[in-house]
C-alpha cells in the first residue's frame, strides 16, 4: 500500500485567517469565542459563538464564480489557497494531473432560509437568483472548488456531522493508499451563520457562560454546561510519498492510521464502545505502539455527556495519565463540520513547533477526566506522533494516527 503524507496545509479559523496567525494563537493560548448581541434579539438560548470574518472575494474571483458560493465556500476557497501554497502546487500542476477533492460539509443552511423567505414573502421562485441552488447543497464546498481551481480527480463531500472533516482525510487516505489517486486536496468547512446552529440552541447543546464568553468551552471540566458554535474552513493537501518526492514538494508528516465506527446507539448521545473501537483501530493500522503517540486531540465539545464517555475510552485505550490529553475547542468552540481537519492542522503546528497548547478553563476535573493527563497550560514538549478524534451525531466516529517527518 503506498505511503500517504501530507504536504500542505491552509486554515482559516476564528483562531486566525492563516497558518502563521493560527499558529500564534495556539501558543498564546487565545480564545476565539465572543458574544454575539445579534443571536439574542433573534431569540438564541445561547449568544456565544465564534469570531469568523466572511472573506471578500472580489479581487480574487470573479462575481460569476462568486455568485454560487455561501460563505462556508468561501472560508474553504481562501484555505486551499493557502495550503497548495505551502504545498507548492501551481494551477499549471493541477491542470495537468488528476488531482481528487475530499471535503467534509453537512449543511448550507444560510442560503436555504434566505430563498424560502423569498419564495414566502414574492410568491415567485425565479427571484431566488441562479446561484442559490448551488449555495443550497451539501455539496457546495466540492463543487464550487472543483471548478474553482479545475480540479479532474475524485470530486465528492463527506457528510458525516461532526466527523465530516476527519473522514474526508481517512476516506483520502485511503484513496491514495489503494493507488486510486496521487494527490488529493483534503478538509472541512462550517458555516457560521445563525440560522445553520439555530435548532441547536433550540435543545439546550450550547454554553449560556454569556458574562464570560472566553470561559464558555471547557472540555472536560467538571463546570462544563455546552459547547460553543465555531465555524472556518481547513484544507490539508495528501499524496502519495512517491508522487511527493517526484515533485520536491515539502514534506510535513505521514498519515499512519485511519480508525472508524458507528456506536449503533442513540442519534445525539454517544456511548463508550463507538469510540474505543476507533481508537483502537487506528492503532491498529498504523502498526505503532500506543506509548509512541505524544499527544491526543480530543473531540470533548464541552458537553456533558460526549467528554464523560470519550474520557472513558481514552481511559479505556490509553490508560491513566500517560500521555497528554487536550482539546482544542476550548480556544475555538466546537467547528462542527470543519473540526475533524482544523484539528489535524493545529496538532501539526503543535508537533512542528515542539509545545502542546493548553486546555483552558479545565480547573476542576470530573470523575472521569481526573484520570486523563489534561494540561490547563501551555507546556513545551516535543513529540513525533499525535492520534486526533472526531465523533458525531449519529454515533459516527473517527480517529487519525499522524507522524512528523
Amino acid at each position: 500500500m503506498n505511503r500517504v503524507v501530507i504536504t500542505g496545509m491552509g486554515i482559516y479559523s476564528c483562531l486566525g485567517k492563516n497558518i502563521d496567525e493560527v499558529r500564534q494563537a495556539l501558543y498564546d493560548g487565545k480564545s476565539g469565542i465572543i458574544l454575539d448581541p445579534s443571536r439574542k434579539e433573534m431569540g438564541f438560548r445561547s449568544g456565544l459563538t465564534a469570531k469568523v470574518d466572511v472573506p471578500d472575494l472580489k479581487q480574487e474571483l470573479s462575481r460569476s464564480q462568486r455568485v454560487y458560493m455561501p460563505e462556508q465556500a468561501k472560508y474553504a476557497y481562501v484555505s486551499t489557497v493557502e495550503a497548495l501554497k505551502n504545498a507548492k502546487i501551481s494551477q499549471d500542476y493541477l491542470n495537468e494531473h488528476e488531482v481528487g477533492l475530499l471535503f467534509g460539509n453537512d449543511s448550507s443552511a444560510d442560503p436555504v432560509v434566505k430563498a424560502v423567505d423569498i419564495m414566502r414573502e414574492k410568491k415567485d421562485t425565479t427571484l431566488c437568483g441562479s446561484g442559490t441552488i448551488f449555495q443550497s447543497m451539501n455539496s457546495t464546498v466540492t463543487m464550487n472548488l472543483g471548478c474553482i481551481f479545475k480540479l479532474k480527480g475524485i470530486n465528492l463531500t463527506v457528510s458525516g456531522a461532526c466527523a465530516s472533516g476527519s473522514h474526508a482525510i481517512g476516506l483520502g487516505t485511503m484513496f491514495i493508499q489503494n493507488g486510486l489517486q496521487d494527490m488529493i486536496i483534503c478538509g472541512g468547512a462550517q458555516e457560521v451563520n445563525p440560522y445553520s446552529i439555530g435548532s441547536f440552541d433550540g435543545i439546550s447543546a450550547f454554553s449560556i457562560r454569556e458574562d464570560e464568553p472566553q470561559k464558555a468551552s471547557r472540555p472536560f471540566d467538571r463546570d462544563r454546561d455546552g459547547l460553543v458554535p465555531s465555524g472556518g474552513a481547513a484544507t490539508v493537501i495528501i499524496e502519495s510519498y512517491e508522487s511527493a518526492k517526484r515533485r520536491g514538494a515539502p514534506i510535513l508528516a505521514e498519515i499512519l492510521g485511519y480508525g472508524f465506527s458507528a456506536n449503533g446507539d442513540h442519534i445525539s448521545s454517544p456511548n463508550v464502545d463507538g469510540p474505543t473501537r476507533s481508537l483502537l483501530m487506528s492503532i491498529k493500522r498504523a502498526g505503532v505502539n500506543i506509548k509512541d503517540i505524544g499527544y491526543v486531540n480530543a473531540h470533548a465539545t464541552s458537553t456533558h455527556v460526549g467528554d464523560t464517555n470519550e474520557a472513558k475510552a481514552l481511559f479505556n485505550v490509553f490508560g491513566e495519565k500517560t500521555v497528554e490529553i487536550t482539546s482544542t475547542k476550548s480556544q475555538t468552540g466546537h467547528e462542527m463540520w470543519m473540526a475533524g481537519a482544523s484539528e489535524i492542522i493545529y496538532s501539526m503546528l503543535m508537533m512542528k513547533d515542539s509545545f502542546i497548547a493548553p486546555n483552558l478553563n479545565f480547573e476542576n476535573p470530573d470523575e472521569d477526566s481526573a484520570k486523563l493527563l489534561i494540561p490547563n497550560k501551555r507546556i513545551e514538549k516535543h513529540f513525533d506522533m499525535f492520534l486526533s478524534n472526531s465523533f458525531g451525531f449519529g454515533g459516527t466516529n473517527s480517529s487519525l494516527i499522524v507522524k512528523n517527518l
